[in-house]
């Protein structure tokens, strides 16, 4: 595994966080939040274009939500438009997750509220038959439930027919961030877990098969944070925040059989750090992450081999 290139691409904002990152008719998008602070009433959610292959970014699109601080923005590619998921916090009100649609990345509709009230749902993802995404609840007797959508036929999605459809997919310690693989009849999820309520940390690996009701869930060696998954030659590959030693940003491998996390290497990264986005093309992996390693939090954008 081999860092091609990596490139500061946005630090306009105070803070500059929480990425991920998408390929839409043949060009690349960014997406990011930027704010006063990690946690600010003026977060709002900023579109980045690249239309030669990431040597260089402009914005396109800026969302905000009146009252609310706009987080995580994760992206999706259905039905030939361009959709951003968010969630938004507002004071003394239970966060709500939303998305926007677009078909050209430049102009969006209104944004669609979605899920249940003080359910995160932090990334959805494609399967054989329909959009899903875990959605968490933060707080002591938290837990994290599966939502679906159909598929459509082609329709653009609608916030309303994403459903529950496993009502408690896991509330063993404080699980929140996922990402989730689908391939051929399986599912996999990569949970995040944090101390907060109780000392329980190490990651979960979820696994499924259609119709995805019934999971098992795989203790893995260590900490993690911020989870993007993706499949390699077979091997089951995370961009994740590593928190040991020194808290960075990290590409990782891990074992299906073990829950063994096994480091390939570490962006330039640290202290506030990850949310990373990926794009893999064959050998090639292109990412997005933040840092705050340079000083100021910003946003990354760098290519890799892999070997």
């Amino acid at each position: 595994m081999k860092i091609l290139s990596v490139q500061k691409i946005w630090d306009k904002a105070e803070h500059n966080a929480f990425t991920d990152l998408v390929r839409f008719r043949g060009q690349l998008y960014c997406v990011l939040r930027e704010g006063d602070t990690h946690v600010s009433p003026d977060g709002a959610l900023r579109l980045l274009c690249s239309s030669d292959e990431g040597q260089n970014w402009h914005s396109v699109a800026r969302l905000t939500f009146e009252g609310g601080d706009l987080r995580d923005g994760k992206l999706l590619v259905a039905c030939d438009r361009l959709y951003i998921f968010s969630a938004v916090l507002r004071s003394e009100q239970p966060c709500r997750s939303l998305f926007w649609s677009s078909a050209d990345a430049i102009h969006w509709g209104e944004a669609e509220l979605l899920a249940d009230d003080g359910y995160w749902l932090w990334r959805v993802s494609r399967g054989a038959d329909g959009y899903y995404g875990v959605g968490y609840r933060p707080g002591p007797d938290g837990d994290v439930r599966l939502y679906r959508a159909p598929l459509g036929e082609g329709q653009p999605l609608r916030a309303q027919e994403f459903s529950v459809w496993v009502e408690c997919l896991s509330n063993q310690g404080y699980v929140n961030e996922s990402s989730m693989l689908f391939e051929d009849n399986a599912a996999l999820c990569l949970l995040r877990r944090d101390p907060v309520w109780d000392e329980r940390k190490l990651g979960l690996l979820g696994k499924s098969t259609a119709p995805y009701k019934d999971w098992q869930w795989l203790e893995l060696d260590c900490r993690i944070g911020g989870p993007v998954a993706f499949r390699w030659r077979g091997q089951l590959m995370a961009v994740v925040r590593l928190y040991d030693d020194k808290v960075r940003t990290a590409l990782v491998e891990i074992c299906e059989t073990t829950g063994h996390v096994c480091e390939l290497l570490s962006l330039p990264s640290g202290g506030d750090t990850s949310y990373a986005g990926v794009v893999l093309e064959q050998d090639s992996l292109l990412v997005s992450y933040y840092s705050t390693h340079e000083g100021k939090t910003s946003v990354y954008f760098a290519r890799l081999k892999l070997e």
